[in-house]
């Protein structure tokens, strides 16, 4: 979607051509409306792939397996849960679709949503994104995710089996500055990896920021 931003509105992430939308309310992040996430209004859009279950590899030649190879295939499939032990979170998931131009969480706080038009867990490329809501006076899912570290550990259940996750990276970004880096955060053509995302800052009325974490499969 050429020329389009990620807003928030309502503590939601929309794509939309005006990007001084006010918000209020509680709550959450992100949103693809279209298989390419673009960068700000005015700017080029960035084609980040079409969002696929799981996105196929090509290759010119068939691969033979490697006789020394013992790694276990990732477990991908539609997850189910998502643990987080530094945080004692346990968190059920949802798979969730964009309506409205908004993709947004399950209601219970408690609950978190998967983007099911995007990379499952385990798949061998894209993000794989996870979103929850974050509640100022607590019972959220992801209050306190900003509070997490690199190298912290992060496991998603599927119907197949568990994905550990390593912590690699994680920021709280202003609403203006998510909208232009939502393009490389939610990359659909980057090796396989989690994306965790929560609303931040709370300041009476509304949430002025996110907090994205960004996570690899343990090899």
């Amino acid at each position: 979607m050429a020329g389009a931003v990620l807003v928030l509105i309502g503590g939601y992430l929309e794509f939309r051509g005006d990007p001084s939308a006010a918000d209020q309310g509680p709550s959450q992040p992100l949103a693809a409306a279209s298989p390419a996430l673009s960068k700000a209004s005015g700017s080029p859009a960035a084609t980040a792939g079409t969002p696929t279950a799981v996105p196929p590899e090509t290759s010119k030649s068939p691969a033979k397996p490697k006789a020394t190879n013992t790694q276990k295939p990732a477990a991908s499939g539609s997850p189910i849960r998502v643990s987080v032990p530094r945080l004692g979170v346990s968190a059920r998931i949802l798979p969730i679709r964009v309506r409205k131009g908004a993709l947004i969480p399950p209601s219970n706080p408690r609950l978190v949503g998967w983007w099911s038009a995007g990379a499952r867990p385990g798949a061998a490329k894209g993000s794989a994104i996870i979103t929850g809501h974050t509640v100022h006076t607590g019972g959220g899912a992801f209050d306190d995710l900003d509070q997490l570290k690199a190298g912290d550990a992060v496991k998603v259940t599927t119907g197949k089996g568990s994905i550990a996750y390593t912590v690699v990276g994680v920021k709280v970004y202003r609403k203006k500055t998510l909208a232009k880096e939502a393009a490389r955060l939610f990359d659909q053509t980057v090796p396989g990896r989690l994306v965790l995302v929560t609303c931040e800052d709370w300041d009476g009325t509304a949430y002025l920021s996110n907090a994205v974490v960004i996570a690899k499969p343990v090899a």
